[in-house]
Parts: structure tokens; sequence; C-alpha cells
């Protein structure tokens, strides 16, 4: 079956003809169908079809299954009028997270802008957090929440490192001594520092943005822990300076790691 009845293409040919069309235009090394699971059956018919045309680039198409994102009252439906729109969420993500910063820090400047980075941060995080091919349930008390394995804990940490940087006063310098910093608090930094490439690698091998935003989570984890339990700015010179580099590094992946999963790094909250 190619056409119905009315001539209208399906579902399978139009596929079929545009991976044909995006090989011949951009020659791609790999193309990602980033697509629900209830779609699985329908990609490995479609990429089964283009083997048997000949085309030796199929195996380079990857169905990339994701499950469906809840809310309390049921999932984001088109075919019963429950449809949400996205510019929706963000919208009420924005609002919610202003007023979240108006009560913890109302003498913040640029609440307006401070408040969009952390909205339309805490739902990308919330779709990122989890392994993607699982439903996910979206509670707005949890995705916002500050404390918790959210977007705004990630942009928290991130903002209270630049704070620390700022009351340092200067560019820390590469030249300190690293056998300084000998407190399990800062080795659980600087070992998640260390692993952060084999997160992405991870990440990008198996598609899954989720062990990436785990590994940021551990890391702003460790990171609060220290900073709660050691002084930056005020110990020792030598030692000030190392933990001052160690809070630079850490700022300067916490804030890689934020971008890489589509999120703003805000440097104060």
């Amino acid at each position: 079956l190619i056409l119905k009845s009315d001539e209208a293409s399906l579902y399978a040919t139009r596929d079929i003809a545009a991976a044909i069309y995006r090989w011949e235009r951009f020659r791609f090394s790999k193309m990602l169908y980033v697509v629900g699971t209830d779609q699985q059956l329908h990609f490995r018919q479609v990429f089964k079809v283009l083997e048997l045309m000949g085309y030796e680039w199929a195996d380079r198409c990857v169905h990339v299954p994701f499950g469906l994102m809840r809310f309390r009252h049921g999932k984001m439906s088109t075919r019963k009028g429950r449809i949400v729109l996205l510019e929706e969420v963000f919208g009420r993500a924005i609002e919610l997270a202003k007023e979240i910063i108006e009560e913890k820090n109302p003498g913040l400047g640029n609440k307006e802008d401070v408040a969009r980075k952390v909205g339309v941060g805490a739902v990308v995080f919330a779709n990122l957090r989890g392994r993607r091919t699982k439903e996910a349930v979206f509670d707005w008390d949890e995705v916002l929440n500050f404390d918790g394995e959210t977007g705004p804990y990630l942009q928290y940490t991130h903002a209270r490192l630049c704070s620390i940087l700022r009351k340092y006063g200067r560019e820390p310098s590469p030249d300190v001594d690293f056998g300084l910093l000998r407190e399990p608090e800062e080795w659980e930094v600087l070992r998640l520092l260390e692993r952060f490439p084999d997160a992405l690698r991870s990440a990008a091998h198996q598609y899954e943005p989720g062990v990436l935003a785990g590994h940021m989570i551990d890391l702003a984890a460790a990171v609060n822990k220290f900073y709660n339990a050691h002084r930056v700015v005020g110990s020792d010179g030598e030692l000030s300076d190392a933990r001052a580099l160690l809070v630079h590094a850490a700022r300067t992946v916490l804030a890689k790691g934020l971008y890489l999963l589509g999120m703003e790094a805000p440097e104060e909250m």
C-alpha cells in the first residue's frame, strides 16, 4: 500500500521518501528519529524497507524512543481534547519560578530573566532526568524544587559557586598546590570532575541524556557538601587558592553540563 484511496500518502511512505531526500541532501553519518516508544514497529519497518531497497546507509537510521509525559490528571493528549502546549507549560513554569525567587531572594535584580532561565530549565531537566523510555509524571512542586534532583538545584549550585568566586575577588591561578586538597569532600569533587568526559561519552553512546543529568546531580551534591564543610574565602592563603581553583573548575563543568542539556546557567539566583 503506497497511497490511500483519497491519494494521500501514508506515514511510512513519507518517512521513506524523507530519509532518501535527507541522505541525498546531507550525507549524514547518522540520522536519529526521536519519537515515542509506540512507534517502534513503524520505524523497524521503515528501516527494513530502506535496506531491502538497497540503500547501504539504512543502518545509519536510528529510532531513539521516549516515554510519555503525564500530568496528575493524565497524559498530554490530542485525541481526547486535553492538549497541553509546551508554550503554556513554559509560561506556567516561569510564573512559578518568579514566585519562588520573590520569596527566597526579593532583592535579586533581573528577576524576570532569572525566572525565565529557571522556569524553562526546570521543564527541560524534568524531561531529561530519568530514562527516556520510561513514562514520567510531571509534578510542579517537584520540578521547581531548589533542593531536590532538579534543574533549579543545579542552577542554584552554579549561582552559589559564582558567588564564592566573586567573594574570592580575582581569577583563580592554575599554579596552585593541589596537594593541599586532602579532605574527602574535595577528593569527591575532583573525582566527579575527572569522570565528566566519561559521562558525556556514555550519554552520547546510549542516546541517553539522563546519564549526563545524573552525573550533574552527583557533582552538584558533592559541591554542596564540600562548600558547606570547608571555607574557600578566608582559609589559609595557599589553601584558599587551591580551593578557589576547585570551585572554578566545578563551576565551569556545571555550566558546560547545563549548556549540553539545553539549560542556561544563572550567575545569581
